[in-house]
Parts: structure tokens; sequence; C-alpha cells
């Protein structure tokens, strides 16, 4: 099963998206319980511009239990992600606010939060937490230089001295 998901995810990747959802939905009816499928089969919808069906399927792979930390860091990812994008702002919020808990150490969850955040209408929050993951994550030797006060004033955008 494993190498025809992989062949599944090789279609994806040289732009047979639909072959690639074709063959997973394939599989999944063979093997319903398949943690892997179901974040494939998100993947590959979302690839095609089909995010409302994406959504149950990275729900049930998160249901299933992916077992590689990096899938489900990915489908965790995803979900917040696609429920931004279909304005299901607290979904995005609390499944992000998640992934920066369970995964401190990968920045994409922040920066896909601070989004959530602005659309949520947190402007403050949004830029203070893209401030600081600026500060900590560029190597730009500028921001480097002035990544104590970026972090100081991140908090502070409306303080008036």
């Amino acid at each position: 099963m494993t190498s025809t998901i992989e062949a599944a995810i090789a279609l994806r990747t040289s732009g047979q998206a639909e072959e690639a959802r074709v063959m997973l939905l394939q599989l999944l009816s063979a093997d319903d319980s398949n943690a892997e499928l179901y974040y494939q089969l998100a993947w590959t919808h979302d690839v095609l511009g089909m995010e409302r069906e994406a959504v149950s399927y990275y729900e049930q792979s998160l249901a299933h239990g992916l077992p590689d930390e990096e899938q489900k860091a990915g489908a965790m990812l995803g979900l917040g992600s696609t429920y931004r994008t279909l304005g299901a702002y607290s979904q995005s919020r609390e499944v992000l606010e998640q992934g920066v808990l369970e995964f401190p150490q990968r920045a994409e969850f922040k920066a896909f939060l601070a989004m959530t955040l602005h659309n949520l209408g947190a402007h403050a929050e949004a830029m203070e937490l893209l401030l600081k993951l600026l500060s900590e994550t560029s190597s730009d030797a500028g921001i480097h230089s002035y990544s104590k006060a970026i972090m100081f004033y991140a908090d502070k955008l409306e303080q008036v001295w």
C-alpha cells in the first residue's frame, strides 16, 4: 500500500493531482482507517483548489492518528490554513494555536496564526507575533542588529512615549 501512496504523491508532485486524487480515493475505499491516506487526500484536494473537501480529510487524518510527527504537523497546518481560507477563523485559530503548542520549533504555525489573527481583527496580536517571529528567525544583518529593539516594541505598538 505504501508504494501506491508514494505513486500517488509522485503524480501530485508532477502536476497530475487529479490522477493522484482518483488513485488515493480508490486506496481509501479498500482501507478507510489509514491516516496517511486521509492526509494525502487532504493535501491533494488543497492542491486542486478543493478546500471544502480537503477539510474532512484533514480532520480524518488527525482523528486516525498520524504516526509521523512531520505528517501530523503538516495536517494541522493544512487544516488550520484551510479553515482560514474558508473564513472559519475561530476554528483556524484553535488548530493553529494547538500547533504552536505541540510544535513550538516550527515557525510556520506562528506565521499562519498571525494571518488568522489579522482576519479576526486582532491586528496588534498578529503584528506582535510576526515581529517576534521575524526577530527570532531572520538571518538579515539589519534585523539581527535591531532584534532587541524589535522584540521590545513588538507588544507596545500603540504606546506613545
